[in-house]
């Protein structure tokens, strides 16, 4: 993965995929990663690295897919 984003942007989007996945228990979860560790992450106390930035897209991908089946099924329930 190309270093498209500054390091501030960086942790900005981070953050913010980690608003997507429900908060930062939840990212930990998805992510196999420490709470504290995901805040340092985010307070730009580390660097997020390129693996951890696929990491992400990768689980923001199974997330839409989850997401994506749980809808088709509400729709299936309900005749829509």
């Amino acid at each position: 993965m190309a270093a498209s984003f500054p390091m501030h942007e960086r942790s900005e989007h981070f953050a913010y995929c980690v608003q997507l996945f429900g908060g930062t228990t939840a990212a930990s979860r998805r992510l196999g990663i420490d709470e504290r560790a995901l805040r340092r992450f985010i307070n730009g106390e580390r660097p997020i690295g390129d693996g951890l930035m696929e990491d992400t897209a990768k689980a923001l991908r199974l997330l839409i897919t989850e997401a994506s089946a749980a809808a088709d099924e509400i729709s299936a329930a309900i005749g829509f």
